[in-house]
């Protein structure tokens, strides 16, 4: 299988590294992937930061990466609405930096002046459309307005839907509760996700890279994320042990990767 391969997707968070330090091999590995002439892209459901926050990043961490190769959830989703629904007036569960974003491509991102002022109340009739994110700042008043808002027929779209992100210290939430709350207060589902492991996102990444599925390896940490895209799409899959999933997972799993490595050291070894 791994001869086959021309082009690697990874993910970041639980496989290239977690917090500030790089994973066992991710480094090396990654090296040695270029040094053969590989293509390499690096794809996140993470929307706290710009794709250049992330390329600065592994350029720190040991991995010199320019911002074209990487890909997240705010990225898509955010070139994804400006191109087909530009006029939607947002309002964002998210940080302040996914919203700076959104307005970068151009999109009305409303309720800004309530996140300054937690006593103002926002008028939700002029919200076309709840975006879900990470968000570390989540609070009371942004849930009821999101829920408010879907209540009244406002559209429900999200960056990501993991359960949880792994950090040094353990799990924290992610997007997925916050989905998983307003699905159940509403009675709505949210409408499309542009992160893992919807198709937009690897259907961008493979246009990058400009290989088909068939030719490349997509390595990540989580079953029902990482893998069940890259085997939606026809690529070879591995599951690395150092993020989300565990050995133990795969008893029950639905999506089977073709790999199942304890460290990106061991794909090292493989490509040797």
């Amino acid at each position: 299988m791994i001869t086959k391969i021309e082009g690697y997707i990874f993910d970041l968070d639980g496989t290239i590294y977690i917090g500030e330090s790089p994973l066992p091999g991710a480094v090396e590995l990654v090296a040695k992937l270029r040094r053969g002439g590989k293509k390499i892209l690096f794809v996140s459901n993470k929307p706290l930061e710009p794709r250049q926050a992330y390329a600065d990043k592994l350029t720190r961490l040991g991995i010199p990466t320019p911002p074209e190769d990487v890909l997240t959830s705010a990225y898509i989703l955010g070139r994804y609405l400006s191109q087909s629904q530009p006029e939607l007036n947002l309002y964002v569960i998210g940080e302040e930096k996914l919203r700076a974003e959104l307005r970068n491509y151009g999109l009305s991102v409303v309720g800004d002046l309530v996140e300054q002022d937690p006593t103002q109340v926002l008028d939700t009739h002029g919200i076309d459309a709840v975006v879900v994110a990470f968000d570390r700042t989540l609070d009371y008043r942004k849930l009821n307005t999101a829920f408010q808002a879907l209540s009244r027929g406002a559209r429900f779209f999200a960056t990501n839907a993991d359960k949880a992100c792994p950090m040094p210290d353990g799990m924290i939430p992610d997007a997925g509760a916050t989905i998983a709350a307003l699905e159940y207060l509403s009675g709505r589902k949210v409408e499309l996700v542009a992160g893992k492991p919807s198709p937009l996102i690897l259907e961008t990444a493979l246009n990058m890279l400009e290989l088909p599925a068939s030719k490349c390896l997509l390595v990540g940490d989580r079953l029902e994320t990482d893998i069940q895209m890259g085997i939606e799409a026809g690529m070879s899959t591995a599951l690395v042990l150092t993020g989300v999933s565990s050995r133990h997972d795969l008893n029950s799993a639905r999506y089977q990767p073709d790999l199942v490595l304890n460290d990106l050291n061991q794909l090292l070894q493989l490509i040797q």
